[in-house]
C-alpha cells in the first residue's frame, strides 16, 4: 500500500500538513492566514470547549460575550498593551462605504473592551470579585501563518477577571493555571506540561505575571499550549475600574487574563500523531469506537448494531461504518488518519466463530474478541490508551530533555530538544543573546518543578527551547 503521508522522521512540517489535510481537520482559508476547519477538525475543538467550559465554570467564571470591534483609543489608553500587539492589528478604517470618524480595532484580545465594561459593573467590595470567560475570535495578522499554530484568526476562550486585592487575583490566575489548564491537557489531551512563569521579555503585553503551560511536540520544539496572567491594576488605572472598599475608601480593582485556542489542536497533532495520522486520546475523542462492518453477510449488519448500541449504553461516544460498497482496507486507512481510538471489526468470518476483531490505535493490536465481551474489552483499551499516549510523550519529553550548565550549551541542546538550566547563567542577556539564535527561554521553574513567584527568586531553573 502506498504510504498516505509523508514520514514524521523525513519531514516534520510536510507531515504535519500532510495529516492535516488526508485526516480532513482543515484547509486554508481564502485570505492568507485564515483556516476553515472542517467537521473532524471542529468535533474535536467542541470537545475541548466542553471540557474546558466545564473546569472554567467549576473555577467559579460566567460565560459572557462582548464586542469584535474595538475602539482604536481603548488600546491606546493601555500602552504598553497597544506596544505589545501594533504589529498584529487588523484595523478598519471604511465602513458603510464611509470612512469612520474613528478607526476601530478587530480584536487581538479583550482586556480594553471587557475593562471598559468592568468599570461600568463595578461599584463596590461587593461585586468583587468579577469573573468573567468568553469564546470567541480573534484576529493577529500573521506573518508566518501555519494552520492551527499561527493563524491571523482563531478561536479561543478568553477569561477576565476583577479582584479586590492582589492576592485573590494571584490565587484565581493559578487557579485557572492549574484547576482548569493543566488539569485539562494532563488528564484529557494526554499532554504533559511545564507549568512555569515567563521572563520579563516573554511576558504578555501590560502584564505584571505571566504564567504558561508549555508541551513538547514530536519535533522536540516547544508549543505554549495556554497562559495566565496577572495584571495588576494595569488595566484598572487605565479604564478607572474602581470599587468602595470595606473602610469606604475608594480603591482600583486587581485584574487577571488568560486563554487558551485552537492552538492546542496543533498541540495534539504533533504531540500524538504517528505516521498513520491522529492518535486521539479517548477521554477527548468525539468517536472513541468506531465500528466498522467489513463486509455484507447474514447477520452481520444485526450483530454491529447491536454492539453500536451496547456501547452506547455503556456510555461510549460511538461511530458507525457500514458502508460495503467502498474498499475495507480503504476505510480502514481513513480511520487511521482520523485517529479512532478503537476500531470493532464486524464481518462474516468473524462473526461465525462467534468473534469480533477490536483494533487499538495506540499500538496497532488487532484481537478477536467473543462477542459477549466486545464492550468490556473496549472500555478497558480506552482507559489504559489514555494512560499509554501521556506515559510515551512523558517517555519522549524526558529522553529529549538535558539539564546543562551554561547558555551555550543549552542554544545547542535545543536542536533536539529542551534544555534546563540555572537561570542565573542566563539572565536577561543570556536571554537577548539565544534569541538571536532561535532559542528562547520557554519559562522560569523551582527546581522542584513548582512555579516562582518571581523571576528574582534563587537557584530558579530556565527551560528553553526552539518553538513555534
Amino acid at each position: 500500500m502506498a504510504r498516505v503521508l509523508t514520514p514524521r522522521s523525513e519531514d516534520f512540517p510536510r507531515w504535519y500538513q500532510d495529516l492535516i489535510a488526508k485526516a480532513q481537520l482543515a484547509d486554508n482559508g481564502p485570505v492568507r492566514g485564515t483556516m476553515v476547519i472542517r467537521p473532524a477538525g471542529y468535533a474535536i475543538w467542541e470537545r475541548m470547549q466542553s471540557e474546558m467550559d466545564g473546569r472554567i465554570k467549576a473555577s467559579g467564571a460566567e460565560n459572557a460575550y462582548f464586542p469584535l470591534f474595538i475602539p482604536e483609543n481603548y488600546l491606546k489608553r493601555e500602552a504598553e498593551h497597544v506596544e505589545g500587539f501594533s504589529p498584529e492589528l487588523a484595523v478598519v478604517t471604511h465602513g458603510g462605504g464611509k470612512q469612520l470618524a474613528e478607526p476601530v480595532v478587530v480584536r487581538p484580545t479583550s482586556e480594553t473592551v471587557i475593562g471598559e465594561f468592568m468599570a461600568k459593573w463595578v461599584d463596590s467590595y461587593r461585586d468583587l470579585p468579577l469573573l468573567l470567560n468568553q469564546w470567541a475570535n480573534v484576529v493577529r495578522w500573521e506573518l508566518r501563518p501555519r494552520v492551527f499554530l499561527r493563524t491571523s484568526e482563531f478561536l479561543w476562550q478568553e477569561g477576565h477577571t476583577a479582584h479586590a486585592d492582589e492576592a485573590d487575583a494571584r490565587a484565581y490566575a493559578r487557579k485557572i493555571l492549574h484547576e482548569v489548564y493543566e488539569d485539562f491537557m494532563v488528564n484529557v489531551l494526554g499532554i504533559p506540561v511545564v507549568v512555569g512563569r515567563k521572563t520579563a521579555r516573554e511576558r504578555f503585553a501590560g502584564a505584571t505575571s505571566t504564567y504558561t503551560l508549555e508541551g513538547m511536540m514530536g519535533d522536540g520544539k516547544a508549543l505554549q499550549m495556554g497562559t495566565s496572567h496577572e495584571l495588576g491594576q494595569n488595566f484598572a488605572r487605565a479604564f478607572d475600574i474602581t470599587y468602595s472598599g470595606k473602610s469606604g475608601g475608594v480603591e482600583h480593582a486587581w485584574t487577571t487574563s488568560w486563554g487558551t485556542s485552537t492552538r492546542m489542536l496543533g498541540g495534539l497533532i504533533m504531540c500524538h500523531g504517528d505516521d498513520n495520522g491522529l492518535r486521539v486520546p479517548p477521554r477527548l475523542a468525539p468517536v472513541q469506537a468506531y465500528i466498522m462492518i467489513v463486509k455484507a453477510g447474514e447477520g452481520v449488519g444485526e450483530a454491529a448494531a447491536k454492539l453500536r448500541d451496547a456501547l452506547r449504553d455503556a456510555g461510549v461516544r460511538v461511530g458507525f461504518d457500514d458502508r460495503v460498497d467502498t474498499p475495507f482496507g480503504r476505510r480502514a486507512v481513513d480511520a487511521e488518519l482520523k485517529g479512532y481510538p478503537v476500531r470493532v471489526e464486524v464481518g462474516p468470518r468473524d462473526l461465525a466463530a462467534g468473534n469480533a476483531v477490536v483494533v487499538r490505535r495506540v499500538d496497532g493490536a488487532k484481537t478477536p474478541v467473543p462477542v459477549a465481551d466486545v464492550v468490556s474489552t473496549v472500555l478497558a483499551a480506552l482507559e489504559a490508551d489514555q494512560r499509554a499516549l501521556y506515559d510515551q510523550a512523558l517517555a519522549f519529553r524526558d529522553s529529549h530533555t538535558v539539564s546543562v550548565g551554561s547558555l551555550d550549551e543549552a542554544v545547542e541542546a535545543a536542536a533536539t530538544g529542551w534544555a534546563r538550566v540555572p537561570w542565573s547563567e542566563v539572565g536577561a542577556r543570556g536571554e537577548a543573546e539565544a534569541n538571536g539564535q532561535g532559542v528562547t527561554v520557554r519559562c522560569l521553574v523551582r527546581p522542584d518543578g513548582s512555579v516562582p513567584d518571581s523571576e528574582d527568586e534563587p537557584d530558579l531553573i530556565a527551560i528553553m527551547a526552539r518553538s513555534y
